[in-house]
């Protein structure tokens, strides 16, 4: 009867959630026509919805108000690029949970397998919107020196700053394209430039362009030439790139230990649940369930100290 339960519950909300994902491509569209991130939309532009699919997404965006009044899933999906507003989001991830737990449930027929699964899924899901804003930070990192030199000597020919940035845009690829074009944008519609760039760095959480929105701030209250300060902060930026890929270079082993040892203990215990699975049945009760328990927290305590150990800020 559980498992009657827990795939109908899971089909519902895989079915609202298909329904919202249905109605994101036709809403990117117009997120690209406007130059819009789908995470900053207007949650009154959900009235073209399902029903089912409108009551679920606001009553997560709701639930999600109360619990994140600081706003940082919202920020994070932006941030991320994920098409989703935060309750989309939630909705999601609860269906892909609860189907993963079903499909455990039917095939092993043990509850807490069940359990682990879908909160192994939850964390995944978590870890992989946090690996895709790493990963855009990085590229823009990347291509940041480049794209000020550019600037810098667009600004030389005599250009101004925004018809500068513009064509930085137009020879340069994703996220930093797709950044600086919002940037652009916002001024369009009445930003000024020094608040779009403060808005861009509060929104990225980058050092080196927090660096570059003080230096701008500051060469407009004393003046001076924008193209040679251009060029003097992409020096420093790219001196201090080689340092950071020094440091990963030297500290590589140890993260390579910290990816061994998470992923070993998992992988033993899945090989012995399908060699012998009599061998662990123990461990599905009584005071095997902390013992499992125990192992886990050690793990990603393990996990969390080694990595922190190896992290070094530049």
């Amino acid at each position: 009867m559980a498992v009657v339960l827990l795939i109908v519950l899971s089909g519902l909300v895989l079915v609202v959630a298909a329904g919202v994902l249905h109605k994101n491509d036709i809403e990117t569209e117009l997120d690209d026509v406007l130059g819009l991130q789908r995470g900053a939309l207007d949650p009154s532009q959900d009235e073209a919805r399902s029903v089912m699919a409108d009551k679920a997404v606001d009553l997560a965006g709701q639930a999600i108000e109360v619990m994140d009044s600081k706003r940082s899933l919202r920020d994070l999906l932006e941030r991320a690029q994920v098409p989703l507003r935060p309750g989309e989001f939630v909705i999601v991830v609860i269906g892909g949970a609860l189907g993963i737990a079903a499909l455990l449930l039917m095939l092993l027929g043990s509850p807490p397998m069940a359990a682990a699964g879908a909160l192994a899924s939850v964390l995944i899901t978590a870890r992989m919107v946090r690996r895709r804003v790493s990963k855009r930070k990085k590229a823009f990192e990347a291509q940041l020196p480049d794209a000020l030199s550019l600037v810098a000597s667009s600004l030389s020919a005599g250009h101004t700053f925004l018809r500068a940035v513009q064509m930085m845009c137009e020879e340069s690829a994703p996220p930093l394209a797709e950044e600086f074009g919002r940037l652009v944008a916002e001024t369009r519609l009445g930003y000024n430039v020094t608040e779009a760039l403060e808005r861009m760095a509060a929104r990225l959480q980058i050092r080196d362009l927090d660096m570059v929105v003080q230096a701008i701030r500051i060469q407009q209250t004393v003046g001076g030439r924008l193209a040679d300060l251009f060029h003097t902060l992409s020096d420093v930026i790219r001196a201090r790139d080689e340092v950071k890929r020094e440091v990963n270079i030297l500290t590589a082993e140890g993260r390579m230990s910290a990816y061994v040892l998470a992923g070993l203990v998992p992988a033993l215990f899945l090989m012995m649940r399908l060699l012998n699975p009599t061998y662990i049945k123990p461990l599905y009760s009584g005071t095997g369930l902390f013992i499992l328990i125990g192992c886990a927290c050690s793990v990603i305590a393990g996990v969390f100290a080694i990595l922190r150990m190896v992290k070094i800020d530049i």
